[in-house]
Formats: structure tokens, sequence, C-alpha cells
């Protein structure tokens, strides 16, 4: 049988829980909790939205499609710019140790405000076009991306330990910068390699 003060601690105890539950909206505006490190994010999906269906042997003239998308976790909005370059095996790629883009010239871009919290993405088809072979060399001299048409002119020499002549399409993220009014790398980037043996 329970005593009387044993009750009394029980209903001011459910009363106080009550009361926290009623104002914890109030406090949550006043006070501010721990959040992880704010970050953004940039990712390529296949054809069917997934982390495989990746295009790798491609053939000239071929529509491939990907998805290319960012994702903002930054605490507050973001206007991003993603770069789109292609590479052979030997030209730079970005160096994220000292976050430096790519030297290569963009060749298409996307441009996106993200709110936080949100993601964006869209389709990217591309085909290689006027691509030829010459002995250990393979030059790429067009690529269209998105129906538009543009020269690239990069050779690529045979790769003896992968059997096969490769290239890589890239995207990096760049973020509006308010301070300097510019855009400056984001220090992220991602990429599909390409077999264009075929």
């Amino acid at each position: 049988m329970m005593r009387i003060d044993d009750v009394k601690v029980l209903y001011g105890l459910a009363c106080f829980s009550l009361c926290l539950i009623i104002v914890s909206p109030t406090i949550a505006t006043f006070v501010s909790f721990p959040s992880g490190e704010p970050f953004s994010e940039i990712w390529v999906l296949g054809s069917g939205h997934m982390l495989e269906g990746y295009p790798f042997d491609v053939e000239n003239g071929a529509k491939e499609q990907v998805f290319v998308g960012v994702g903002n976790h930054l605490g507050r909005s973001a206007y991003y710019v993603v770069y789109v370059k292609l590479r052979n095996q030997t030209q730079a790629l970005p160096n994220s140790t000292i976050s430096e883009p790519s030297p290569l010239a963009p060749l298409y871009e996307f441009r996106a405000v993200v709110a936080d919290g949100e993601t964006w993405e869209e389709p990217f088809a591309f085909s290689f076009l006027e691509a030829s072979h010459f002995g250990d060399l393979f030059a790429v001299k067009k690529i269209s991306i998105n129906d538009q048409v543009f020269t690239v002119e990069y050779p690529c020499v045979w790769d003896s330990e992968n059997n096969g002549f490769f290239y890589q399409l890239f995207f990096e993220l760049w973020i509006y910068d308010d301070d300097s009014s510019s855009f400056r790398y984001h220090n992220r980037f991602a990429g599909i390699w390409l077999n264009m043996t075929v």
C-alpha cells in the first residue's frame, strides 16, 4: 500500500514532466543544441538512380546517361555551381590536400540554389563524337553534353596495365562565397571512368 507522501511525489513528478513537454518548443527557440559539422556533398548515380549501372564501355556516338546531385547540410541555403570536366589518365584531378580544383577548363556547368537539408539532382546525358584510333593513341574530338556539342581534342594513350583507352568525366562542386562575391572550389568532386576501347 502506498503512503500519502509517495503519491505526492509521483503527482509532483508527473506535473513537472507535463510542464517540460508543454514548454519544450519555447525552450528550443532559446537553446541551441550542438549539431554535426556542416558539409555539402556531391554524387553521381547510374541510369537507374542507383550506385550501379554506370556506363563504362562506351562506343563512339552512343548516348549515355547518369544523374548528378548535390546535398546541402551547411545550416543555411547555398548557391552551387557544378563544373563538368573531362580528362585523360595523365591530366590532373582536383587536389583535395590543398583544396585546388583541376586546372582543366569546364565543358559544362549546372547552377542551383539548395536550401539547408535539401538536395538537387539533374540528369546528365553525354556521348562522344568524332573519336578516332591510331595505333596506341585514341583521340576524342567532340563530346555532346545534354544535347550541346563541345570540342575537346583530348588524346589518350593505350593503358597496357588495364588494357584500354580510358577517360574520366568528373564533376567539381563550387560554392558562392559572399566575402569575395565569387564562386570558390568547395573541395568536393565525383567522377566516372569510361573505357573507349570498344
